[in-house]
């Protein structure tokens, strides 16, 4: 007795494919989204998600979601609120060709006359402490403040291992910018004295209701 297992195998095979098929016969405008899903048994379930061209989406349940006729755009919610963009009567001198600088002017220009002011004042107040000293330097002013943040600005983009690197007439760092922009000396005057308030009205730190800030 001979025994023909490759035509079992292939029958059987052939029977599952069958049987698969018997369960799983595509229709003519259905699409079978989930062949087996879990049911409350644990058991996997012949029902699935169909999806129609003309009823939209349908559950085995019976629930139904249509989609809406018409292409599909994003809804464009209508600004409510007060005139957009710049007010002229705050910044008549800006327009559609004004510089970065004075659009940048427009919010800091308080700042840096607030950062001078103080600057000032506590290189005065450190003169005043002093009996004897190097002769004064002169005051800084809101043009070289502005130099300053700039050449702060771009030491960002390049990288030095110290301050002092960046005004080094070494072949491997000397850059013109920053000697044309600022004498190394005084940027750092400025550095050193650089302040945003004044020391005199300096809170008690002692208070316990007094914030570090």
């Amino acid at each position: 007795m001979v025994w023909d297992s490759e035509s079992e195998e292939t029958s059987a095979s052939s029977d599952s494919t069958s049987e698969d098929e018997r369960g799983f016969r595509d229709e003519p405008g259905v699409s079978h989204l989930q062949p087996d899903r879990p049911t409350s048994g644990g058991q996997a379930s012949r029902s699935s998600f169909v999806t129609s061209a003309s009823d939209g989406f349908q559950s085995g349940a019976g629930q139904q979601w249509t989609l809406p006729c018409g292409p599909q755009r994003g809804v464009v919610h209508t600004f409510t609120g007060g005139p957009r963009g710049k007010r002229n009567s705050e910044a008549p001198h800006l327009n559609d060709s004004s510089s970065p600088l004075s659009v940048f002017l427009l919010y800091f220009v308080e700042i840096i006359s607030l950062m001078v002011v103080e600057t000032k004042r506590y290189y005065h107040d450190h003169l005043d402490r002093l009996d004897e000293g190097p002769a004064p330097q002169p005051d800084v002013t809101e043009a070289e403040m502005l130099v300053f943040l700039a050449v702060t600005i771009q030491m960002g983009h390049c990288i030095r291992h110290k301050p002092t690197d960046y005004w080094s007439r070494s072949y491997n760092f000397h850059t013109l910018f920053y000697s044309n922009a600022m004498k190394r000396d005084r940027f750092f005057h400025i550095l050193r004295f650089l302040h945003f308030t004044d020391n005199r009205n300096e809170p008690d730190m002692k208070d316990e209701n007094s914030d570090r800030l």
